[in-house]
């Protein structure tokens, strides 16, 4: 196998469990009450980083163990734009490590979990076009 085929077949890998997290935000989005608003942003957010690192794997771009969107965004190749908004990226960055804890100090709406849902589909899309 060769490491370009490597590349792609891990970075399927990666988008695989992207979907899984997306799947997850998605079926759980639909509960009427008690819903864990939570763990859809968590899940969003996991979505994200996620298809970010599958398409930095394909690109054969090494990345840092880190769960800042922003940061895995800019070691893009330059000629590559996703059309990634820095704002949804930080929304997104926000859930990544404080929402599976306790101490988080304000309590998450669906309004939050349906933003985090929608970027997280968004980031996907275009990085599903990117991994084509």
């Amino acid at each position: 196998m060769t490491k370009r085929h490597e590349a792609v077949e891990i970075a399927k890998l990666w988008a695989e469990k992207a979907e899984n997290d997306l799947l997850n935000a998605g079926h759980t989005l639909k509960m009427k009450s008690n819903c864990p608003f939570d763990t859809i942003c968590f899940h969003s957010q996991q979505c994200a980083e996620k298809y970010i690192k599958a398409l930095l794997i394909f690109h054969s771009t090494n990345f840092p163990k880190t769960h800042d969107l922003a940061e895995l965004v800019e070691l893009f190749p330059e000629n590559l734009d996703i059309g990634v908004d820095v704002d949804d990226l930080s929304i997104l960055n926000s859930y990544s490590v404080s929402v599976r804890y306790p101490g988080f100090e304000e309590p998450l709406t669906r309004r939050d979990a349906t933003k985090a849902f929608s970027i997280a589909k968004k980031i996907r899309n275009a990085i599903k076009d990117s991994l084509k």
